[in-house]
């Protein structure tokens, strides 16, 4: 199971990730918050999601809402957005 093993805010609504097979990649959090529920309106405030945090491997912010990061991986790849360092 991939996890994500490191985040760092790059925009008011973009995290670039890092994950536990090594592959980087920028995550934009704009259709998560045009879903508009009670969990992701919060994101829509760039300090609040600046409050992003990691648990167990996986992307969370205080309110309760998380995302896994196999499952946040997995629609980085399917965008093509993934890139791996040169070893």
């Amino acid at each position: 199971m991939i996890e994500l093993i490191r985040i760092e805010v790059a925009g008011d609504r973009t995290l670039d990730l890092t994950f536990s097979d090594g592959a980087t990649g920028r995550w934009s959090a704009d259709a998560v918050i045009a879903r508009d529920t009670v969990l992701t309106r919060p994101l829509r405030n760039p300090e609040y999601f600046a409050r992003a945090f990691m648990e167990a491997g996986a992307l969370a912010w205080p309110n309760g809402l998380e995302f896994s990061g196999n499952a946040l991986h997995a629609k980085l790849a399917e965008a093509g957005a993934l890139s791996r360092k040169a070893a």
